[in-house]
């Protein structure tokens, strides 16, 4: 009986806790990094819409340990393999068979400071985070993090980088960062997806057009050889003996 109680008002504690949806910061401090995170998040989630059991997100609070709210992180965008696709409020990994996101991304604002960064890097070593990436694009630098012996170690070159859990490729050659796709086609921002779009329907508007044409003037060519063979019928000739 006592055992019975006990569990009952753990579970009645458990089920009080409250685990806020937001963190009462913004999900960027500028434009620059508000591009990078839609860039790769919008990607992400592209790269693996047929797979309903990897979820991609952005800015969503991850709790990580029931009955500790106080424990979370909102990376930028985390990729969690083995969950279904949906609309979360939150990530409460007991609720998703204790499944912790294993890719994360963070990009820099000019606010981020380093005991900050520290602190997400312990956090994420923690909680099992496998790979771990932080790009700077005020600077253009990148540091990446790999799980190797059940820790995070840091990636000596992230030019050429293929992540073992996305099979994106890191490029670090030009200006900025440049992300692959294993197809080798190159992360693109929603405006330049849309530009591009916009381009493939107008070459194909432009070829529909140019059957169209072709159409109309093998019409107009046929019309104007029955025409001839008339008026050759009318002289008495057969059209047909003069092929």
């Amino acid at each position: 009986m006592e055992v019975t109680m006990v569990s009952q008002l753990e579970s009645e504690k458990q089920s009080t806790i409250i685990y806020p949806e937001s963190d009462g910061q913004p999900m960027a401090d500028n434009t620059k990094q508000f591009r990078w995170i839609t860039i790769i998040h919008g990607n992400l989630d592209w790269l693996f819409a047929d797979d309903e059991m990897v979820f991609v997100a952005g800015d969503l609070l991850w709790y990580p340990q029931q009955g500790n709210p106080k424990i979370t992180q909102a990376p930028d965008v985390m990729v969690i393999f083995g969950v279904p696709k949906g609309d979360r409020g939150s990530y409460k990994q007991w609720e998703e068979n204790n499944i912790a996101p294993q890719v994360v991304f963070e990009i820099l604002s000019p606010s981020n400071t380093q005991k900050e960064m520290n602190k997400k890097l312990l956090f994420y070593n923690r909680h099992g985070v496998e790979e771990y990436y932080i790009y700077d694009p005020d600077k253009n630098e990148l540091s990446g993090f790999s799980c190797l012996e059940g820790n995070l170690d840091i990636i000596e070159s992230m030019d050429d980088w293929v992540s073992p859990r996305l099979g994106i490729r890191f490029d670090m050659s030009g200006e900025e960062l440049k992300l692959y796709r294993p197809n080798g086609e190159v992360f693109s921002s929603y405006g330049e997806i849309a530009q591009q779009l916009q381009q493939k329907d107008e070459q194909l508007q432009q070829k529909d057009e140019q059957l169209q044409q072709k159409e109309t003037a093998l019409e107009s060519e046929k019309k104007r050889s029955q025409l001839l063979a008339e008026k050759l019928r009318e002289m008495g000739i057969d059209p047909d003996e003069l092929k």
